[in-house]
């Protein structure tokens, strides 16, 4: 087939039978890589909270919720008040807190004062966290008198302790109606109460100790740590930093000692080369005349320069910090050097033969 017929003739196109054959379903669109390599979020959840850096993450949190919820978050204003006080005085009454406070005293005693018609019930519930341990008096002003409501927060008040906190609860109150107009006396009579109370045994002895939780002392010692370690672990990679440094610095300096020595072993080897050629130039035009000490030199001055021409292009080339190559190189100079050596005291030896000096005389 010509040329023109072979470009008439249609070119006929490839057939994929997995393409072309009409039983055959279509091929699926492949997905995109990144929606099959993409992991749901529960399972990177798990995976991160599974590896070492995760579970102390975790551990933290969980101490600084505890830490929180035993601090009193979900505390309300009488609660948090309380943790750290023996007296809460409702906004609107009258009463010397600080007064108050010192009346109470370090004693496991509690005194709620509330507005008029306040709930008295709620109140005692409020503090039941933040007073644990605690006689707790919760007090309203009714006309004339006080409305009470006392609970015992004495520990195993709803076994063991059933009737000596039931006792506390009906005799911390006694007397002090007399006193409404007079709410420090009133208090005076409460801690009266309290005391005979505690000398009956019917409350425990003690005083009442106000401190942090156990989670903030955790909180407290665990960022305490995390300091000393943090600065332990910085001191520590600074001194390793430090000492890389100094054992590169000391690498630096041997290697400059090493290519300063090589640079001046080189400049003495020069400087023989050029003694020597100074004698080659003289000995050449009678090396056939001159005796076995005569020819040598002639024969093997070249070779050496030879080979330190090799040498200087070695050194030229030689890379920075390769320690054994400069080794190397040394030890090259220092062989041409002997060399070097050996060829100056042949070249003293070097005389020209008497038979042929005779002969070139005679001629």
């Amino acid at each position: 087939m010509t040329d023109p017929e072979r470009a008439r003739t249609p070119k006929r196109e490839r057939r994929d039978p997995e393409r072309t054959d009409p039983g055959r379903p279509a091929p699926e669109p492949p997905q995109r890589a990144s929606a099959e390599a993409r992991d749901p979020l529960p399972a990177r959840a798990a995976r991160f909270l599974g590896s070492p850096f995760g579970l102390g993450v975790l551990a933290c949190l969980l101490l600084a919720g505890w830490a929180l919820w035993t601090g009193g978050i979900a505390d309300g204003p009488v609660a948090r008040e309380v943790r750290g006080s023996s007296v809460y005085v409702a906004p609107g009454v009258d009463l010397d807190e600080a007064a108050a406070e010192r009346i109470i005293g370090n004693r496991r005693l509690v005194v709620l004062l509330l507005e008029p018609g306040a709930d008295l019930r709620e109140g005692c519930q409020d503090v039941e966290r933040a007073a644990d341990g605690t006689v707790v008096l919760v007090l309203s002003r009714d006309d004339d008198e006080y409305d009470t409501y006392g609970c015992a927060l004495l520990p195993d008040r709803d076994d063991d302790n059933f009737g000596r906190a039931f006792v506390a609860e009906m005799t911390i109150s006694n007397g002090i109606d007399g006193f409404v107009d007079r709410p420090l006396e009133a208090l005076k009579v409460v801690t009266v109460n309290y005391d005979r109370l505690v000398k009956a045994g019917t409350v425990p002895d003690g005083t009442r100790s106000i401190s942090p939780s156990l989670p903030r002392y955790l909180v407290a010692a665990a960022a305490v740590l995390a300091v000393l370690a943090g600065s332990a672990l910085v001191y520590a990679t600074g001194l390793r930093a430090g000492r890389l440094t100094a054992d590169r610095r000391r690498l630096r300096d041997a290697h400059a000692d090493r290519r300063s020595a090589l640079s001046a072993d080189t400049a003495v080897l020069a400087q023989q080369i050029i003694d020597l050629d100074q004698r080659y130039a003289r000995m050449k035009p009678t090396a056939i005349a001159g005796n076995a000490d005569h020819k040598a030199f002639v024969r093997d001055y070249p070779t050496l320069v030879t080979d330190y021409a090799d040498l200087l292009d070695t050194v030229t080339s030689a890379r920075a910090g390769d320690d054994a190559h400069l080794d190397g190189l040394a030890r090259r100079v220092e062989s041409l050097s002997r060399r070097a050596v050996g060829l100056s005291r042949t070249a003293e030896l070097a005389r020209p033969r008497s038979g042929a000096a005779a002969t070139d005389q005679s001629g």
